[in-house]
């Protein structure tokens, strides 16, 4: 009697790309089933290339997210995360390239005209539960046909657990036989540190809402372990003294908030106690000067 073997191990390189806003960064913390890429409403959120891996059976996917593809603005800033968008296109095994269901426009085209003609890409319409009726997204899918000849087209929702699963199992055979690039229990290929500055940004984010310009980030001055406890000082860095106050709000409420909501949600991913301390600092033009961006860990 004839058994069959092991399954192949296969391992792949996936980028996950599209304009800002799209639901990417949303995306990949659902393929990995863990938290690794920050969100908020606001634009270019995701600034740096962060990589999530997931193992399924003798499958590993290496997820690469990517900053949304900036067309408006020409910063220093833009610049860099453009960069980190075609860099990692020129590595990867396929593209996703996601977009909002039913809509295109300039922007997608952009982010499709930087793939290489030969690799697989799937057109990924996100945000399904967004479209009233799923008949309506039939022509718009012919069209799409037109436009490119995408390996594969996938509606789904990424919060939908049933449509990520199933996005995995399209991408499966898309994946080379060949060895893992990781340990079958890895998450990410980035920091502890990396992540706590990523957090912090995105409470930032979402508790000054379109007041504050995108053009502010976090810097990790101060990263320890003491058995289950984490010290960390990070530094907000703004452009302005406006935005200085902004951060900082009324009695300095709204800092103390970014800092207990950062703090609750790294004690929840790090497993560990954290005291964390968060000052704000105003550097003028960060955001258009080539060696302030490298000094803060941009490509």
């Amino acid at each position: 009697m004839v058994t069959d073997g092991p399954a192949a191990l296969r391992c792949g390189l996936v980028a996950i790309v599209g304009r800002p806003n799209v639901g990417k960064s949303t995306l990949i913390n659902a393929l990995v089933a863990q938290k690794i890429s920050i969100t908020s409403n606001k634009a270019q959120t995701t600034r740096h290339r962060i990589t999530g891996v997931r193992t399924v059976g003798a499958s590993q996917f290496v997820f690469v997210d990517t900053p949304g593809f900036q067309t408006r603005h020409a910063a220093a800033l833009n610049r860099s995360l453009n960069r980190a968008v075609t860099g990692t296109l020129a590595d990867v095994d396929l593209v996703l390239l996601v977009v909002e269901a039913g809509k295109w426009g300039a922007q997608d085209a952009a982010v499709l005209a930087l793939v290489e003609p030969s690799k697989p890409v799937f057109l990924v319409a996100n945000k399904l539960d967004h479209v009233g009726r799923r008949a309506d997204l039939a022509p718009w899918l012919q069209e799409m046909q037109q436009r490119h000849a995408f390996a594969e087209f996938v509606p789904m929702s990424a919060t939908r657990r049933a449509d990520v699963d199933r996005l995995l199992a399209i991408v499966e055979p898309y994946l080379p036989e060949q060895p893992w690039l990781y340990a079958e229990d890895a998450l990410t290929d980035r920091s502890d540190r990396f992540l706590a500055a990523e957090v912090v940004r995105e409470k930032l984010f979402r508790l000054t809402g379109d007041e504050l310009p995108y053009t502010s980030t976090v810097v990790v001055d101060r990263f320890e372990e003491e058995g289950e406890l984490r010290r960390i000082a990070a530094t907000i860095v703004v452009e302005r003294e406006a935005h200085k106050g902004m951060v900082i709000g009324a009695g300095g409420e709204r800092l103390k908030r970014i800092g207990a909501e950062a703090r609750q949600e790294l004690e929840h991913l790090l497993e560990a106690r954290v005291f964390l301390e968060l000052w704000v600092k105003v550097r003028s033009g960060w955001a258009d000067d080539e060696a302030h961006l490298r000094s803060y860990g941009y490509e």
